[in-house]
């Protein structure tokens, strides 16, 4: 069986075919506004499946009084890329992540602060679930961590050495197998068994639904919300809520450098009202909000958090530590890079 890893820039294009996704969007300028108050640019950095989401918030908020005023530019990219680039000198005045160690590596280089997280939503703003996502009507009963597992099932999910996605993905059904972390061999092998079934690891979980939409791939581990994404745009696929599956929280702050810090954090305390909230609801996001309205949301019986395995970081240096851990050990035996950026892996 063949392994290869798929490479995206920054700035990722978009994954289901015929939908064209654009890196920026939005004027880069500061102007006056035709009522003669400054108009100012914000850049919202953030990872590559709330781009629909965003884009929809970001035209309602310009709707707004304390919106008019102002412009964006948007990239969307792999979770970890985006979370290194900014580290790295893009221009960010807000990101939005997929997992919170994206956000802890930009407070370690001093460009979001310490205090990021001390809100009421603990810095997150919206939710998900971990889901199983097949072809429409499940042609092969593809229902459970164990179905996805079997000899045979091809099964899409991202590299999670760049995708956050990916980690989300693999913590859901280890947590599952491995009773909540307290079985940590059950689930090393549980993931072992998994991922001989993996035949391609793209970069991002938007790349990886453009995958299986194209056509490769049984089934696909993916955020619920990307489920929703892909059947709103016509993709003939369903999917499962696990019973056992994992919580998906989504950080987002403002940078420490932002040009416009007034306005950035404007931005993000809108997006924690019930009119933005319900946007992300009707485009498959949980909201983090109570009584945002919007399509309601399944109540899987074993949904258990981050918190239920230890935190993030004894999930990363058990299970995603790139020279010694879980992930990294799988990876190794099937020729997939662990690095941040990485290249196309061998034949088996």
């Amino acid at each position: 069986m063949k392994l290869r890893t798929r490479v995206l820039a920054v700035s990722a294009a978009l994954l289901v075919p015929g939908t064209a996704l654009s890196a920026c969007a939005g004027t880069a300028d500061n102007s006056t506004s035709a009522n003669g108050n400054d108009a100012v640019t914000l850049s919202l950095v953030a990872y590559s499946t709330p781009q629909a989401a965003y884009e929809a918030l970001i035209a309602a908020y310009q709707k707004t009084d304390g919106g008019k005023n102002v412009k964006f530019t948007q990239s969307y990219g792999a979770s970890g890329d985006q979370s290194r680039a900014v580290a790295s000198g893009l221009k960010a005045d807000i990101v939005a992540f997929s997992l919170e160690p994206d956000i802890t590596r930009l407070v370690t280089a001093k460009l979001v602060d310490a205090s990021w997280n001390s809100d009421q939503y603990k810095g997150m703003i919206t939710d998900s679930v971990a889901v199983i996502g097949t072809r429409k009507g499940n042609p092969k009963h593809l229902k459970t961590w164990d179905d996805i597992a079997k000899p045979g099932v091809q099964v899409l999910t991202p590299n999670p050495f760049t995708s956050g996605g990916a980690k989300w993905n693999i913590l859901a059904g280890y947590g599952a197998k491995s009773s909540k972390g307290k079985d940590a061999a059950a689930g090393a092998a549980y993931l072992d068994a998994l991922f001989k079934n993996v035949p391609v690891q793209d970069s991002s979980g938007r790349a990886s639904l453009q995958t299986f939409t194209s056509g490769k791939g049984d089934a696909f581990i993916s955020y619920e919300n990307e489920a929703l994404f892909a059947q709103k745009n016509g993709q003939a696929i369903d999917y499962t809520v696990p019973d056992d599956t994992i919580l998906i929280e989504n950080p987002i702050a403002v940078t420490t450098n932002s040009a416009h810090p007034a306005e950035a954090k404007a931005f993000l305390d809108w997006l924690h009202t019930p009119a933005a909230q319900k946007i992300y609801a009707e485009n498959g996001y949980r909201p983090v909000v109570k009584d945002a309205g919007g399509p309601s949301f399944p109540n899987p019986s074993g949904l258990f958090t981050i918190q239920d395995l230890g935190g993030w970081s004894k999930v990363n240096k058990e299970l995603f530590d790139p020279g010694n851990s879980v992930m990294a050990s799988i990876e190794q035996k099937l020729g997939i890079s662990t690095s941040a950026a990485p290249s196309p892996a061998a034949s088996k």
